[in-house]
């Protein structure tokens, strides 16, 4: 059958296609993000398949049946945590992190859980060899017979080879590696890779297969391709942290179903990653004694309270303009805190440059740390140490108020929990923490009756 060629524009933030380039994206406003790829398809072929019209008749709710939708558990209680319990039946997860930070690894190991627990699973390389896969896979433990390996990046093949076994699981590793012979252009780009997450899409659906997919992304942070991907897919996991470092960070940014606000803790050994069940006492660990600058505060990670050690450094700046840098937080919020400081209580702050850390690798952004930076940036200014056994949280707002935050009874328990006996919380927040005994906790109203506690 003959084929045809055209040139298509394609919005790498949404998928936007277009006959002609454009300035700006008329669906997502974005500027300059439109490529320009040659697409071949046969002649005759709309890319869809054509369906008996009976395949498309509305049914009611009661003839639905749910009992497909029960989670499968991993084994692996921070990934099951992430997911909201576990994998659900039929359910396309995309899985995105940097080069080398270990979305292979783990993968590798839910694959090895399943098999274990009994369920059929087919692991697609794109990248790595049959040799190099078990290489790999004998660092984490013996692996079952019913752990099929295939090594293909063939859209065709792969779907044939899916329905021929019929798996209850399937990886694929990775999505930037697929190709579709009906489409001319390279395999990594826009159109390669909507049309195969489209595959696998309807793959999942239709089977009621689980499949994982896994996403590179760009220096930007971001799975490398369309943000359409992030739209087609029901759950979109990033694998966060160093490469170079020990610990990883699991983080969901969309779920279908379940909570987006969790995230799962892991650390990297020789024989795979291991889950970190108390990340407060990790993130603490090494922390520094009677140092000024550094304090620990609670943030909420959806149903999970993390403590963290935010550390600061404030020192006279050899130029005109002082400098600004938080690593972990928003720079933008702690120039937002500086200049309340400055107007709120005097404190002269524009000779000065001011740095914060949140120590750990970790990235907050909920604004309950406010007071712990507040608080990090006077005792590195004053250089004077705050007792090593105090946490603080809690909201400041532009009038140097602290504001109360949710969930404190959790935030104070597990500062109890880990032997602080202080809390600097919200005055707002004390009705609430009334009945928990074993630890001082002492309300604020402003974060000048908070600078006098230290």
């Amino acid at each position: 059958m003959a084929k045809k060629e055209s040139t298509v524009y394609f919005c790498n933030e949404c998928g936007f296609e277009s006959s002609k380039w454009m300035g700006q994206c008329p669906a997502c406003k974005a500027w300059n993000t439109f490529v320009e790829e040659k697409v071949e398809k046969k002649a005759g072929m709309s890319g869809h398949r054509k369906h008996d019209i009976t395949d498309s008749m509305p049914v009611s709710f009661d003839e639905i049946n749910t009992q497909s939708e029960e989670r499968t558990v991993t084994g692996i209680g921070e990934l099951d945590r992430v997911l909201g319990g576990g994998i659900v039946s039929g359910s396309l997860t995309l899985v995105g992190g940097d080069p080398g930070i270990g979305k292979s690894t783990l993968l590798l190991q839910v694959c090895k859980k399943l098999s274990d627990a009994g369920k059929n699973v087919l692991y697609v390389s794109g990248e790595e060899s049959l040799r190099q896969i078990k290489l790999r896979a004998v660092r984490i433990g013996e692996m079952k017979n019913n752990l099929k390996l295939l090594c293909e990046t063939n859209l065709g093949t792969i779907e044939e080879v899916i329905k021929r076994t019929g798996p209850d699981a399937v990886v694929i590793d990775s999505i930037q590696t697929m190709y579709d012979e009906e489409i001319g252009s390279a395999p990594g780009s826009v159109s390669q890779v909507r049309e195969a997450t489209a595959i696998f899409m309807r793959i999942a659906k239709e089977l009621g297969v689980s499949v994982f997919i896994v996403g590179h992304v760009t220096k930007e942070g971001t799975v490398a391709g369309p943000r359409v991907l992030e739209h087609m897919v029901d759950t979109v996991l990033y694998f966060e942290g160093d490469r170079h470092a020990s610990y990883r960070i699991l983080r969901g940014v969309k779920n279908r179903f379940g909570s987006t606000n969790e995230i799962g803790v892991f650390e990297m050994k020789n024989d795979g990653l291991s889950e970190v069940l108390n990340p407060s006492e990790y993130m603490l660990n090494g922390k520094p004694e009677d140092s000024s600058g550094s304090i620990v505060s609670c943030s909420m990670e959806g149903t999970r309270p993390l403590l963290v050690e935010i550390q600061a450094l404030v020192s006279r700046t050899g130029f005109g303009f002082p400098r600004r840098q938080s690593a972990g937080s928003d720079t933008n919020r702690l120039n937002l805190l500086i200049a309340v400081l400055e107007k709120r209580l005097n404190i002269p702050m524009s000779d000065q440059d001011a740095y914060v850390n949140i120590a750990g690798g970790i990235k907050i952004t909920e604004p309950a740390i406010d007071l712990g930076i507040v608080l990090a940036v006077i005792s590195s200014y004053r250089n004077k140490a705050i007792d090593d056994k105090t946490v603080a949280f809690g909201e400041v707002g532009l009038s140097g108020e602290v504001r109360a935050v949710s969930l404190a009874v959790s935030r104070v328990n597990e500062a109890k929990k880990l032997g602080f006996n202080t809390c600097i919380v919200p005055y707002g927040c004390l009705e609430s923490l009334k009945e928990i005994k074993g630890i001082k906790i002492i309300g604020v109203k402003n974060i000048a009756q908070a600078i006098d506690l230290i």
